[in-house]
């Protein structure tokens, strides 16, 4: 699978990690995040992240900065971008289950590099489930 991967200066560490642990599980990497740990404005590599899953470069993504929000918020901008802020195991889950999000957002942080390649691996392994939730995920998009 090709996973698109954006992070901001909070996120780097963490996403090198990411990115080890994705290539070992196979899939390929497109990076648009920082590689230091300068200050740098999170849209800059955010929006193209999402625009990589928006246009189907990338079948999924994972974004990283301090607390997740900014991420998420630019990241959700996108037609077709369901990016879900996770700080926790169920709620990773939950995400894919019910809401069929292709964009994990991590809050690098707030949570321990532990707990981000578990989120991660959780992430791409839980199904959406459809069914009810289809109907209300169709409804998420605005319409023209």
């Amino acid at each position: 699978m090709i996973i698109a991967i954006g992070n901001d200066h909070a996120g780097t560490v963490y996403k090198f990690e990411i990115i080890k642990f994705l290539k070992e599980l196979g899939h390929e990497i497109i990076n648009f995040g920082t590689d230091t740990n300068d200050s740098m404005d999170y849209p800059d590599a955010i929006h193209p992240t999402a625009e990589a899953v928006e246009s189907g470069k990338a079948a999924m993504g994972i974004i990283l900065c301090g607390s997740g929000n900014g991420a998420q918020m630019t990241a959700n901008k996108h037609q077709g971008v369901r990016a879900a802020l996770c700080w926790n195991n169920e709620l990773v889950a939950l995400t894919r289950q019910h809401n069929d999000a292709n964009v994990l957002t991590i809050p690098a942080r707030f949570v321990s590099l532990q707990q981000a390649l578990g989120f991660v691996e959780i992430f791409l392994s839980t199904e959406f489930e459809g069914g009810r939730h289809a109907n209300r995920v169709h409804k998420i998009a605005c319409s023209n």
